[in-house]
């Protein structure tokens, strides 16, 4: 749980990064990948624990449900970051803040999955 707080806390602070250079009319610059870089680290972890979870007397999950979303999550910055570096306007913080707010859905979507929410 403690995890899954701390993605979407760092998803919003992207998100809201994000949204602020889109009402500025700026592309994303170098320390926002930086940032999405540590939201994936953050991710990984997350994954890491969830397969021990998966492992141990955790509640019983669907596996393929569970797996489809944390590698949906653990895809989706990486691509949406290589976008935002190729697409040098406005458009890739667009990208950006969709990617952030995806991820901070996704996680939502796990908690409720492990039965947390």
């Amino acid at each position: 749980m403690p995890l899954a707080l701390l993605v979407v806390a760092l998803c919003a602070v992207l998100g809201g990064w994000a949204a602020w250079f889109v009402v500025r009319d700026r592309a994303v610059v170098l320390r926002q990948l930086w940032g999405a870089a540590v939201v994936e680290g953050v991710l990984v972890v997350q994954a890491v624990v969830a397969g021990w979870l998966a492992v141990s007397d955790a509640p019983p999950v669907d596996g393929v449900l569970l797996w489809g979303y944390v590698a949906t999550q653990a895809v989706i910055l990486p691509v949406a970051a290589a976008w935002a570096f190729a697409e040098r306007t406005r458009w890739s913080s667009v990208v950006l803040l969709v990617a952030a707010l995806t991820v901070a859905f996704l996680e939502y979507r796990l908690l409720q999955i492990w039965g947390a929410v």
